[in-house]
């Protein structure tokens, strides 16, 4: 008895959580409706059985992906007038594609059977002392190996795939030379300053640390010479031993 109440009030839930996903006007109040609704949609599979399916449902949808989604909402500048200028523009497509899926829901109901067979096996228990999810990872990893690697190359290719679009080669950036990085020593980045009272480090003629750069071109925001002056390091430690 306590199951059926149990799914009852989680579809409930998610079904009222679906319509306010689609109705809300707000798209931060949209997408943590969506986590609710996926909250809910994780209780009905436990109730079912699936506890894997339910927390990859948390853990995947309603963790990572919907925080990538409320980040990326709540740092775009969203119009509104425009949205509803193109939702108003584009209605008479959006009520037919409506339309298209409803008569195709409509004719699933009514086709729809359950192969004898497939019951039947839905109705054998599972092998003792295996949960669903041993089961579910016996069956991926032994029968749908192949299938699982190909998958996950395709996620690596579409993952390099966007790295490869979204690069772009800025010669004003500053890189990375991790070789460089490992063969400098102690005295090629560090220098200790004797500053004097009521004196700056500019009187001593700037900073020198570092002493060069990859590019050999002082960097904003430094106390050396102005960016795109040539760094004389000899020179200006020369300067500063004379003054000393």
């Amino acid at each position: 008895m306590m199951p059926i109440i149990l799914f009852y009030i989680f579809a409930v839930i998610l079904l009222l959580s679906a319509v306010m996903v689609v109705s809300s006007r707000n798209s931060v109040h949209a997408a943590l409706f969506l986590v609710l609704a996926f909250c809910n949609a994780a209780g009905l599979f436990l109730i079912a059985g699936a506890e894997f399916l339910a927390i990859l449902l948390i853990a995947i949808y309603a963790g990572a992906v919907m925080i990538l989604f409320l980040f990326i909402v709540m740092t775009m500048q969203t119009n509104l007038v425009q949205l509803k200028e193109g939702m108003q523009h584009y209605m008479h497509v959006g009520c037919c594609i409506a339309a298209i899926l409803v008569v195709e829901l409509i004719l699933v109901a009514i086709n729809w059977h359950v192969d004898p067979l497939v019951a039947e096996a839905a109705r054998q228990p599972l092998l003792e002392n295996m949960s669903n999810t041993k089961a579910l990872g016996s069956l991926i990893y032994t029968d749908y190996v192949f299938l699982f690697q190909i998958a996950g190359l395709v996620l690596l290719v579409a993952m390099i795939g966007a790295i490869v679009l979204t690069l772009r080669k800025r010669p004003n950036n500053r890189r990375q030379v991790v070789a460089r990085q490992h063969m400098r020593e102690p005295n090629q980045t560090l220098e200790m300053l004797s500053v004097e009272l009521n004196k700056g480090v500019d009187d001593l003629g700037g900073f020198l640390r570092p002493k060069d750069t990859y590019y050999g071109i002082a960097q904003e925001d430094s106390f050396g010479p102005k960016p795109g002056d040539k760094m004389d390091i000899t020179e200006k430690r020369q300067q500063r031993e004379q003054s000393k």
